[in-house]
């Protein structure tokens, strides 16, 4: 068994996760989306889908960019 890197369940069927060089250990998706998806730097989200990005910044939908001043950021369709 293996033990989440997040909540620390030692758990059977935990899975890694290999991302920029580094391997991560998790019970579930949950906790994988906690510790590795961004933060939308306007709401305060965790991106999960399909976010934008600018100059290293990250945000949910092109709203929230326009809202911190990346008004060339669109969402897409």
């Amino acid at each position: 068994m293996a033990e989440c890197e997040v909540c620390g369940n030692d758990y059977e069927m935990a899975f890694e996760v290999r991302a920029a060089g580094a391997t991560h250990v998790f019970d579930s998706f949950e906790c994988a989306a906690q510790k590795m998806a961004p933060v939308c730097e306007n709401c305060g989200c965790r991106i999960l889908g399909h976010g934008l990005q600018a100059d290293g910044h990250f945000f949910c939908c092109a709203h929230c960019a326009r809202v911190k001043g990346q008004s060339q950021l669109v969402d897409h369709a």
